[in-house]
């Protein structure tokens, strides 16, 4: 009679083994929540943006302030100047230099052409280097952006 070795084989061996099905599964589902959401992320004009690598300008030491009043006068700095001897002022006050920055700020009430009257005399005095000033207002808690 022959003997043979007993061996249990209705014993499961151990795997090792990952299963990666429900990663698919998961990784699929993403690919095509992408899919659908990316082009309504896009932005529908085409725009090519050159890039900058231009450093900031730093602030000058004095700004020169010119203030159009609600009553349509010219101030330069905190002096009501003639709108007659506005480009003499505006010579005196800059040293004659024609590339320093005009900050421009008018009042509220001022109609837009009595702003734009303003900044062709500046650019028949010669200054081209405008900055129009305004206020920095923060939302208020609650209000709706529309």
């Amino acid at each position: 009679m022959a003997g043979g070795i007993r061996t249990d084989s209705d014993e499961m061996q151990e795997n090792h083994e990952i299963n990666v099905t429900p990663f698919i599964d998961v990784m699929l589902v993403l690919l095509i929540i992408f899919m659908v959401a990316a082009p309504l992320a896009t932005v529908d004009i085409d725009v090519d943006l050159p890039a900058s690598t231009a450093t900031p300008a730093p602030r000058p030491e004095k700004p020169v302030f010119l203030t159009l009043r609600d009553d349509l006068t010219l101030a330069l700095g905190n002096e009501t100047v003639p709108r007659q001897g506005f480009a003499a002022a505006l010579n005196a006050a800059t040293g004659g230099e024609r590339d320093t920055r005009i900050f421009l700020r008018a009042d509220k009430s001022v109609d837009y052409g009595d702003l734009v009257e303003v900044m062709n005399l500046l650019r028949a005095a010669g200054y081209l280097k405008v900055a129009l000033v305004g206020l920095e207002t923060l939302p208020q808690p609650g209000a709706t952006a529309q």
